[in-house]
């Protein structure tokens, strides 16, 4: 055994000659794979081995590849470039020679027992340019006659010298060649993707070639909603929940849009800033992760684009150069087809708005002839589109409307708005009720256009108006006229039910009186009213010093349950700036729980004939109620049931707390703690904590009452504050020491209401 660096020892004429036909039949190769192959058959003869291979270096990925080898055939194995014998001659830059290959350091037997090839001796050496840069490592191992000498070491280094000019100049061609390639497909790539203005194929399209482009599983371009703060996509590949929403700081993602800078993670789970949730909900797993900014022309980030797991290891410079260089590329595209969709949402909304209006809509040109009248305008009217297009005014409205025709013509001589109220409008033998309001229409350029009239049917608004607005909001109130009447008398709907309740009000009462409790509710009320109408939600009642809400109903939207956890969000940041004021002013701050719980319900009016309100009923309602009254018994603000977190689009910090069976019921229900709301100061190193919860739960529920308490320990280490762990803390002590029943599943029965 041995290691040398000795220069080549004086050549013979044979070897001489076996040199120039080592240059001469390089040459007249053309490609690398067939040099490589031809050199190591030849030191392989040259030198009586049993086996060679020639070992290149990639700059780009910090490995050392064999293309060709000989004995167990493989296109092509990689390695880093500082493992094994032939790592430590490339990362040394001395040749090894070695009789005894098991007792060296560097020597890994695996490869032995694995192929079942026995090593009996090893010679290696730097390929190396003239200049000296090492472009790789050749290697030969167990030579056929005797063996390995330090003539055959000179022999395989003088080889190398003269076939390192062809190598070196062959490595550059393929280089150069691979340069162009990608350049080439960088330009078709962008090409292609300039010619496309539809929002939805662009975003797929992109997706499609990052993916190919960086030899990666997955892509996503998520772009930027200025309008809700969130980052949003309609195309993720490996995704099926379709459009993807979430606040524009959250995450990976979130990170990279905020600061602007790109972020590379060989190891996503080793990083805090990874959530695995979606992970667990996609049933993938995240190795690799390459995320990026998109940003226009003039600076402003737009979106961020997101690469996962690369192909055979982790991302590397190149790829965030080539990444960066295409999204530089794309966003000119990204934002046409972002204002050839908002030019073509316009164009649709200017179309279907007056199909879309419950109040009619007619049309008048400068000559005052009828040019338009939506579907609603013709219901109203009474009257097929034939009977009305083209006629003037005069022509049209007659008799008992020509009121109608009068307001028209002055406002075309005026150029002022006219408005009639509540007139009566003669269809047929029947009289309606219409509110009519004349406008002129007028060019950008201030020339004159025509005019409009529009008509609103007020008939069924007057009976049911007075009703509506005892217990509406006014908006909401409109809306559920133009419903109509069918929708008060009694429907089933999925809904998300809202209880918040102020802790300890009867001891505040007491310290403020009668006149400061009012003025306290009436503040309060009016801060948390707010935060629920914002995100569209209907209050049902206040009940002391509680209140209850509905998402949901009477009106639906896609996100109901989304909309009332944002509510309760906003709720508690709202009560944290209401304390503030009040604290300033040496005044006690207020608590308060909330309850959150997503089902069918049973919404209408209900009552008496002498009072009547639009609510809602059901076990949903019940359970919303009785997870605010849980968040005193937990020590927590927000808590969710099991429903809502399933029924969410979004994505929220959450813990669940426990799996509960609430009085009345026998099934357990599992419920969550919305933790968005917290900030540092008020709940430090939330993910860390939380962990620790998570892990003390599942601990837990297998009866590890020691292991348990000591995760929930380790959480109220870092926040002494976490009623929830310190709640659970005490219950494994009471477990210990009173074991459940062996039927027992981790349930908690809560006793109260």
């Amino acid at each position: 055994m041995g290691t040398t660096n000795s220069k080549a020892e004086r050549v013979t004429s044979d070897q001489a000659t076996l040199l120039l036909a080592v240059i001469d039949r390089l040459a007249s190769l053309s490609s690398l794979d067939d040099q490589l192959a031809a050199l190591v058959e030849i030191i392989t003869k040259a030198i009586g081995a049993d086996r060679s291979s020639i070992f290149l270096h990639d700059d780009l990925t910090g490995e050392l590849y064999g293309r060709v080898t000989q004995g167990n055939l493989i296109s092509e194995i990689r390695v880093p470039d500082t493992v094994g014998i032939i790592g430590h001659v490339f990362t040394s830059g001395q040749n090894l020679l070695t009789i005894d290959p098991y007792s060296e350091p560097h020597f890994n037997p695996s490869v032995d027992e694995l192929t079942g090839y026995k090593t009996k001796s090893i010679l290696c050496v730097p390929v190396r340019t003239r200049r000296g840069d090492v472009l790789g490592v050749a290697q030969s191992l167990n030579k056929k006659v005797g063996r390995f000498t330090k003539s055959d070491l000179a022999i395989l280094e003088a080889i190398l010298q003269k076939a390192s000019i062809v190598l070196n100049s062959s490595l550059f061609a393929v280089k150069m060649l691979d340069n162009q390639r990608k350049e080439a497909e960088f330009l078709n790539v962008v090409s292609e993707i300039s010619s496309e203005i539809q929002l939805g194929p662009l975003l797929k399209m992109i997706i499609q070639m990052v993916t190919r482009m960086l030899n990666a599983e997955r892509s996503t371009l998520f772009l930027h909603d200025e309008k809700t703060g969130e980052l949003y996509t309609e195309v993720a590949e490996g995704v099926t929940a379709g459009r993807i929403r979430f606040p524009n700081d959250r995450g990976i993602a979130g990170a990279v849009f905020q600061t602007g800078e790109t972020i590379n993670i060989p190891y996503a789970y080793a990083d805090l800033r990874f959530n695995p949730a979606f992970d667990k909900r996609n049933n993938f797993f995240t190795r690799s992760l390459l995320c990026v900014p998109v940003s226009n022309k003039a600076g402003k980030v737009i979106g961020v684009t997101q690469v996962l797991n690369k192909i055979g290891g982790a991302f590397n410079k190149d790829d965030e150069v080539r990444l960066k260089a295409f999204t530089a590329q794309i966003s000119i595209a990204l934002e046409n087809a972002q204002l050839f969709e908002d030019i073509q949402n316009i164009k649709n909304y200017n179309e279907s708005v007056l199909e879309s209006m419950s109040n009619g809509v007619v049309t008048f040109d400068a000559a005052g002839k009828i040019v338009t009248c939506n579907e609603a305008g013709l219901r109203i009217l009474g009257v097929k589109q034939e009977a009305i297009f083209g006629k003037t005014a005069e022509e049209f409205f007659t008799g008992d409307n020509a009121w109608v025709a009068q307001s028209v013509r002055k406002v075309e001589k005026d150029r002022v708005p006219a408005i009639t109220m509540d007139a009566e409008f003669a269809v047929g033998n029947e009289r309606r009720s219409v509110n009519v309001s004349t406008l002129p229409l007028t060019s950008n350029k201030g020339g004159t256009l025509g005019s409009m009239a529009l008509i609103e049917d007020v008939s069924n608004e007057k009976r049911m108006k007075a009703t509506m607005s005892r217990y509406m909001d006014p908006g909401l109130a409109n809306q559920l006229l133009q419903a109509g009447e069918e929708i008060l008398g009694g429907q089933t709907k999925e809904a998300t039910v809202l209880f918040a309740d102020v802790r300890s009000f009867t001891t505040l009462t007491e310290q403020l009186g009668a006149h400061g409790t009012v003025a306290l509710l009436n503040e309060y009320f009016t801060l948390m009213v707010e935060c629920i109408q914002k995100q569209g939600g209907m209050l049902d009642k206040f009940i002391g010093d509680a209140m209850m809400a509905v998402f949901g109903t009477p009106l639906a939207h896609d996100d109901d349950a989304d909309r009332a956890v944002r509510a309760a969000m906003a709720m508690m940041r709202e009560l944290g700036a209401f304390n503030q004021r009040r604290a300033a002013s040496g005044l006690k701050p207020i608590d308060i729980g909330i309850g959150l719980c997503t089902d069918h319900v049973v919404v209408g009016n209900i009552g008496s004939p002498k009072r009547m309100d639009y609510t809602v009923i059901g076990d949903g309602v019940n359970l919303a109620a009785r997870l605010e009254s849980a968040c005193k018994q937990y020590g927590v603000h927000i808590l969710i049931s099991q429903s809502t977190l399933d029924h969410l689009r979004g994505t929220y910090r959450t813990r669940e707390i426990d799996a509960v069976v609430v009085k009345g019921k026998n099934e357990p229900v599992r419920v969550h703690e919305v933790l968005d709301y917290h900030t540092e100061q008020s709940f430090p190193r939330m993910i860390e904590v939380v962990q620790h919860f998570r892990d003390g739960i599942e601990l837990y529920r297998a009866r590890n009452w020691e292991s348990a308490a000591l995760e929930f320990e380790q959480g109220l280490r870092i926040h002494p504050s976490d009623k929830p762990s310190r709640l659970y803390a005490e219950r494994c002590k009471h477990y210990r020491e009173n074991p459940p029943p062996a039927d027992w599943k981790g349930v908690w029965v809560m006793e109260e209401k």
